[in-house]
Parts: C-alpha cells; sequence; structure tokens
C-alpha cells in the first residue's frame, strides 16, 4: 500500500534520522528530518507534516517541549515520542499532556509502523471534526452568538464543574471536541490531564488495549506492559470521540468502568481503580443504533446523564464572519503573513451555503481562499463562486433571482454583525473586515440603518 503522509523525524543523533528515515521512506511515507527542536518548530510551519516522530532528549528544546509548542499551535499534528528504556515513565507523563504514543529504543520496525499507521488513522478521523483552541475571550471559549451556541453554552457553564457524564452529538464537524476541551477546562479537574481517543479510528482489535492497557505478554507483541486511555486520565477527564463505532466487548468493558470504576488490563487479574470523569461525542444516532442492536442501552443510559448538542452551521449563519476572522488570525499566525480583509459580499456568499461539513469546511476554504490568493480584500471569487453575470448556465431570467438571494444573504449577515455589536457600527465593520466609513456605505446600499 502506497502511503503519501509526510513525517518528520527529529532526533540530535544523525545515525538515528538516518536509519528512521530509511526505514519510513522504504515503508511508502514521505520524510522530512530535523536535528533539534527549533529547526523541527521551522519545518512544521514550512511544510506541514501529518505526523511529528521525535526524540525525548535533546539538548536545546527537548521533546517534551517541542510537545508543548505543538500540542499549543499545530493540535491537529498527532506526536510520537521516542526514548530509552529508563524514561518510559516520563513518556507515559508525556502521554498525559497529548503525545499520542511513544516507542523505546532501540526499536522494532513493525512496532513503529504500528504505532504511526495508528496515530495517522485516528489523526484523520479527527481532522473531520472541527478543532480549538478554545478563544480566550469568547464565553467557555467558544465563538457564536446564534441561539444554538448561546444554549449550548449555558449547559456547559452548569454542568462543567459537576463529575458528570456528558454526552456530546452533532454532525461531523461541528466542533464537538471543542466542547468537550471546554467542560475540561471550566472544571476542578482542569489542572490534570485530558485524555482523548478516536474510537472509529481503531480496528476492533486494538480498541480495548488502547482504552484499557495490557501486561507483558499479554498478547503477540505486548512485548512489556502498558497502561491504557483510562489510567492515562486518572484524575483527570477522558473523551471518548465516536463512541458510537465501539466493539460490543469494548462496551460491556466501558460499562463496567462507568459502574464502579474498575479498570480491567488485558491479561491481567488484578482490576485498577480510577477516578475519570467521562466524555463521550458521536455524530450518529444511539437510539437507532440500540434498536439495531449495535449499542448496548444500559450503557446509553450511563452516557446520557447529560446531553449536549452542538448544531450544524446551517442553523447559525450569524457566527459566520466571526468564524471567518477567527480563520484568518489563526492562518495568519501560522504562516507568518499579514491578514487579509474579506468583502462584505463574499460574507453574504459564505452565509449562503448549506456547509454539510460544518465549521470544519468553512476552516477549510478559509484556509485554501487565504493560501491563493494574493488580494488585500478576500472576495466571493477566492471562494469559489463566479461572478453572477458570468455563472454557467445561468439564464438571463435567473440573473436577477440570483442577485437578489445574494444580497438577501449580504444583507442577513450584516444584521448578524449589528446585533451581536448592539448596533455599534465600529466594532461591526470590525467584524466584518470593512472600515467604518465602508460599513455606512454598505448600510446605506442595502438601505439599512444601525439600532440606536
Amino acid at each position: 500500500m502506497k502511503h503519501k503522509e509526510l513525517v518528520l523525524v527529529v532526533d540530535d543523533e544523525v545515525n538515528v534520522r538516518r536509519v528512521l528515515g530509511a526505514m519510513l521512506e522504504q515503508a511508502g511515507y514521505r520524510t522530512a528530518r530535523a536535528s533539534s527542536g527549533e529547526q523541527a518548530l521551522q519545518l512544521v510551519r514550512s511544510q506541514d507534516p501529518d505526523l511529528v516522530l521525535t526524540d525525548l532528549k535533546m539538548s536545546g528544546m527537548d521533546g517534551l517541549d517541542l510537545l508543548k509548542r505543538l500540542r499549543t499551535d499545530f493540535p491537529e499534528i498527532p506526536v510520537v515520542l521516542l526514548t530509552a528504556h529508563g524514561t518510559v515513565e516520563t513518556a507515559v507523563e508525556a502521554m498525559k499532556r497529548g503525545a499520542h504514543d511513544f516507542l523505546t529504543k532501540p526499536f522494532d520496525k513493525q512496532r513503529v509502523l504500528e504505532i504511526l499507521e495508528k496515530a495517522l488513522g485516528e489523526a484523520k478521523s479527527r481532522r473531520r471534526e472541527f478543532q480549538g483552541p478554545l478563544v480566550e475571550e469568547a464565553p467557555c471559549g467558544i465563538l457564536g452568538q446564534s441561539a444554538g451556541i448561546e444554549s449550548m453554552r449555558r449547559i456547559i457553564q452548569r454542568v462543567a464543574p459537576s463529575p458528570t457524564t456528558v454526552l456530546i452529538t452533532g454532525e461531523t464537524g461541528t466542533g464537538k471536541e471543542l466542547v468537550a476541551d471546554a467542560l475540561h477546562f471550566l472544571s476542578e479537574r482542569r489542572a490534570q490531564s485530558l485524555v482523548k481517543i478516536n474510537c472509529g479510528a481503531l480496528p476492533d482489535s486494538l480498541v480495548e488495549a488502547e482504552l484499557f492497557g495490557h501486561e507483558e505478554g499479554a498478547f503477540t507483541g505486548a512485548a512489556r506492559a502498558r497502561p491504557g486511555r483510562f489510567e492515562l486520565a486518572d484524575g483527570g477527564t477522558l473523551f471518548l470521540d465516536e463512541v458510537g463505532e465501539l466493539p460490543p466487548a469494548a462496551q460491556v468493558k466501558l460499562l463496567r468502568v462507568l459502574q464502579d470504576g474498575l479498570v480491567d488490563r488485558i491479561g491481567s487479574s488484578r482490576p485498577r481503580q480510577v477516578d475519570v470523569r467521562l466524555v463521550a461525542a458521536t455524530h450518529r444516532d444511539l437510539n437507532a443504533e440500540v434498536a439495531q442492536g449495535r449499542f448496548r442501552q444500559d450503557l446509553l443510559f450511563r452516557l446520557r446523564v447529560v446531553e449536549i448538542h452542538v448544531p450544524p452551521l446551517r442553523e447559525r449563519f450569524e457566527d459566520i464572519p466571526a468564524l471567518v476572522q477567527f480563520f484568518l488570525d489563526k492562518h495568519a499566525r501560522r504562516l507568518s503573513r499579514s491578514r487579509p480583509d474579506v468583502a462584505p459580499e463574499a460574507l453574504a456568499h459564505l452565509a449562503g451555503q448549506s456547509w454539510p461539513g460544518n465549521v470544519r469546511e468553512l476552516e477549510n476554504a478559509v484556509q485554501r481562499a487565504f493560501l491563493l490568493s494574493d488580494q488585500g480584500v478576500l472576495g466571493p471569487e477566492d471562494f469559489g463562486q463566479a461572478p453572477v453575470e458570468a455563472s454557467v448556465g445561468a439564464s438571463p431570467g435567473a440573473r436577477p433571482a440570483m442577485k437578489v438571494a445574494a444580497a438577501e444573504a449580504e444583507r442577513r449577515v450584516v444584521l448578524a454583525a449589528l446585533d451581536s455589536t448592539g448596533g455599534n457600527v465600529t466594532r461591526a465593520a470590525l467584524r466584518l473586515g470593512l472600515s467604518r466609513r465602508g460599513l455606512q456605505m454598505k448600510l446605506k446600499q442595502l438601505g439599512l440603518r444601525p439600532k440606536i
């Protein structure tokens, strides 16, 4: 099978970089190589790797420091650590801080490839979901002024301080992982680990070992004992994304953990007590899954103590201007480029789309427009809309209707910006990427007057 993913290998020993790089390229991966954490960050910004494989002990910026920087600025990139036998405990602690996994030196080729394949598969699944970071100035860290988002934030604020199990529902790409982040960081467990795993990205044979851990020799390839994600999250929060994908055997074990807090490692006769706040998410209708016999009803009852639904983007079009500005700021920082403005016509075009991929799809559209445009202002054409007069297949009789629809979408976006700022023209113009004078002219053009 031909791989196209780019793996960044970071190690201050040239022989390790050479051996790992050759091994991965032979397996079909593309590679980039860095001799230090500082050089690795430069390559991450310029080459956007799919995974970072880094040594733990390096001079200057070590693996833990690099992990911290990557979790903050590039949370979508999985990090796998290389460590000597004597620092396995440090590597386990790094997993609690967000590393995907670790490998011990000397490394086994098959084990290296298995862990990379698993990490890349989970990252691919997670990329379909919109990920943070949480926005410091926004309530609960989540952007938006729509009624659905306001209602969701009220539930988060009420539930976060408790140890209650929460089920987050919503379509793919809506930002369910952001809700999990908010629940953790607004809780008393915020100083402890927030451990995440995508259940849908793992083969059935690995799910139990990943969740509950295993002892040495428990199965072929289990060269040493490893803690599961529940143990890594002890004292903190465990986020099970796509919980509806769990196989039946794992559902039974999960139910026991929720009932009595006991985890059974594979191959162990001694249960371990854990204190974990569980947050689960799914895009599936779990009631339908129960009816089809694919999900346990008693487990659903345990998971759905509180349910938080994340609304799709098509139900919160008024949040689009703020989201667009946030994404432009984010990618401008990542690429060290100045941020362009966005024409109201472009925002109107974006507000008129159905967005089946939700916020994740919107971010992809903004990122693509930002990368490909060399103009100071992004227009509708930067987001894939041809001028109305030149639209393929648009008959002369259809053009007036298209113009009316575009004007109505633009009108809604401008009104939403004004409503969210209490009628403040200056702040509304800032959210829309316009000057105050530009917004005043647009209001006149649309026949609108701000609320005083």
